[in-house]
């Protein structure tokens, strides 16, 4: 049973593919081209098409003069050259290298990014087989993260020209070109009309991390010319419909809305994992309708916004790919959700949903442009962008798109700086209070992130949620924190010796933010257990009494004392205390005076003795005769 239910399983698959497949064989297909010529030898000169690969950064608008070598060592260029010892760096004072390559054996990414590094300034792969001019894409497959870092450009040129040059080359010839994109676009008035056909799945690889930096580093310039009417940006989702036979299959009704009329591939190429392709179609659609209704309100470059903070916000790698997080986003960025709502529609029904069905009957080329078949795809001027997508390049094809002179200044320099944060506060965060919001703008377009303000750090994701963080966050609006005065006393659920957070103080309960409840200490027989006590509740305290007017309440051990006993034994240990003082002070007294006598006493007799005998004491020579003394002696 495991083994047919896993080939009938392959089997769907294999028929949703050809279904696919044959949709997109019969679409019209246009490969944009520019133009190479060839400035000598004179058996070549002239002007011949080439094809812009969709790889690399072409240089819309303007020219690139080099000359060509062609590498036979390693004529294909699928190794890279430093294993020959290669290099095509020009020298000083010398012209640009184009390294003429072979088609075949890998990828043409392969051959661009082994030629950059050799130091080319452009590479040409001569086509092997006699046929129009093809795009060469990049490949789908893992393994090719050189993709994005490609920027130098690449042409298909058609097997004779390829030929033609390297028997040229082979003959000694010097061969100068000169690539031209002057052209590639039209650039017929002063505002440039452009498509973005995009995708909301942001688990497709290279690809999608591709798209996602191209949002996140072209929001700014996009807004910026909007605004100032110099653009017309439209934005765009491709979808494909399921096989009728296969509309009631599991594979169909996971990947496909409205009855199997609109389908995406499922992200990890596995039905029984992670969201399915019907979770892309529904948000696809839902940006689809973000930017109806913020054109409806003159603010179409709203939809670059809610594109970049809902992949931000609501990735699939973290389970929030749902419709209640683009809710959230939606209603940061003050867009009018029920209209949204209404112009996504119901999902489920077995009907046309018209947004959807313009957006199929959008895919088909007209005019000059061919069918969209590659995501993503860029259209500027009604003519689709080949190339790597980078701020930079777009911008030089958006600004090729002019007529000449009336380029706005963007095109000349790139130091604008937008100004989101005076409208909705950019949809970031904002605490009204004090007015400190996490809007940030930049040139690349304004950023939510949480600030720093008078030293102290506000932590947070910068959209919904930001809170004071650190020393001193009590001090800007209470660290975001409960508090409340009553009868002159202030409580709060913030401290400086936190680093974060909100609790409510001790007599107080509650989440600490939004509020702080008196405890009821008395109803919740947290104190005054004692017999006798009587408990009465204060804001955040409790006071406690005893029965009777003679009790005295001790709340540090939670008793009632009498106060009579308590009166006469508090009277009497003080009489006690009184006369032993009293007696120790007459004792000291007595004592000092017995001593204070004694010492003065021996004092006076030791002065007395100095001038004159005391009658206890025998003088020297007291019966000797005095003899008298004759001065003449002397």
């Amino acid at each position: 049973m495991g083994t047919t239910a896993t080939a009938r399983r392959l089997l769907l698959l294999l028929a949703l593919a050809l279904a696919l497949a044959a949709h997109r064989a019969a679409a019209r297909f246009v490969v944009e081209k520019n133009s190479l010529r060839v400035t000598s030898p004179a058996a070549l000169r002239g002007v011949y098409e080439c094809a812009i690969g969709n790889f690399g950064m072409p240089q819309y608008g303007g020219t690139m003069h080099g000359v060509v070598v062609y590498p036979k060592a390693d004529a294909k260029a699928c190794r890279p050259f430093d294993d020959s010892g290669l290099s095509f760096k020009p020298k000083p004072g010398s012209l640009p290298v184009f390294l003429l390559v072979d088609r075949g054996d890998c990828y043409f990414t392969t051959k661009g990014w082994n030629a950059q590094n050799a130091g080319a300034a452009a590479v040409l792969v001569a086509d092997d087989k006699v046929e129009p001019l093809i795009t060469m894409d990049s490949p789908e497959s893992s393994g090719t993260e050189h993709i994005v870092n490609i920027t130098i450009p690449s042409a298909l040129v058609t097997k004779r020209f390829g030929d033609d040059l390297r028997k040229a080359l082979q003959n000694g010839e010097m061969v100068n070109v000169l690539l031209d994109w002057r052209e590639s676009l039209p650039h017929p008035d002063e505002r440039v009309e452009y498509e973005f056909w995009t995708n909301s799945n942001d688990e497709c690889g290279a690809k999608c991390d591709m798209q996602m930096n191209f949002v996140r580093s072209f929001r700014g310039i996009a807004q910026a010319l909007e605004k100032r009417g110099y653009t017309q940006f439209t934005p765009h989702y491709i979808t494909w419909y399921c096989p009728e036979a296969f509309i009631l299959s599991k594979q169909c009704k996971s990947q496909c809305i409205n009855h199997g009329r609109y389908c995406a591939p499922d992200p990890e190429q596995d039905f029984s994992i992670g969201y399915d392709g019907k979770d892309v179609v529904v948000q696809n659609l839902i940006q689809i309708c973000v930017f109806r209704v913020a054109n409806e309100t003159r603010r179409p470059w709203m939809w670059w916004d809610y594109v970049h903070d809902f992949a931000v916000r609501c990735p699939m790698k973290e389970k929030k790919y749902t419709r209640e997080c683009a809710n959230g986003v939606i209603n940061s960025l003050g867009l009018d959700i029920e209209k949204i709502n209404k112009c996504v529609g119901d999902p489920d029904a077995d009907k046309e949903n018209p947004v959807l069905k313009a957006e199929q009957d959008a895919q088909i080329g007209h005019g000059s442009r061919g069918d969209v078949t590659i995501l993503p795809t860029l259209v500027v001027n009604n003519r689709q962008y080949r190339g790597k997508l980078e701020k930079r390049s777009v911008l030089k094809a958006v600004c090729s798109g002019f007529e000449e002179t009336t380029e706005p200044d963007v095109c000349l320099r790139e130091d604008i700086e937008t100004n989101e944060c005076l409208e909705n506060n950019g949809g970031c965060w904002l605490d009204k209070a004090t007015n400190v919001s996490a809007c940030k703008d930049t040139f690349r377009g304004r950023v939510c992130e949480c600030p720093i303000v008078n030293g102290v750090k506000f932590i947070g994701d910068g959209y919904s949620h930001c809170e004071a963080s650190g020393l001193g966050r009590c001090q800007i609006n209470n660290g975001g924190c409960w508090n409340e005065t009553r009868n002159g006393k202030t409580v709060s659920a913030c401290s400086n010796q936190e680093a974060k957070g909100c609790k409510c103080p001790s007599g107080f309960k509650g989440d600490g933010v939004n509020s702080c409840e008196d405890v009821d200490e008395c109803k919740e027989k947290l104190f005054c257990q004692c017999k006798d006590c009587a408990c009465e509740n204060t804001w955040g305290s409790y006071e406690c009494s005893c029965g009777g007017s003679n009790s005295l309440y001790i709340r540090e051990h939670d008793t009632c004392i009498s106060k009579q006993s308590s009166s006469s034994l508090g009277w009497g240990f003080l009489w006690v205390i009184f006369f032993g003082l009293a007696l120790a002070g007459a004792g000291a007294y007595a004592v000092y005076k017995y001593r204070l006598r004694s010492y003065m006493d021996s004092e006076i007799r030791a002065i007395m003795a100095q001038y004159m005998p005391l009658e206890s004491q025998e003088m020297p020579n007291q019966h000797r005769p005095v003899v008298p003394v004759d001065h003449a002696d002397i």
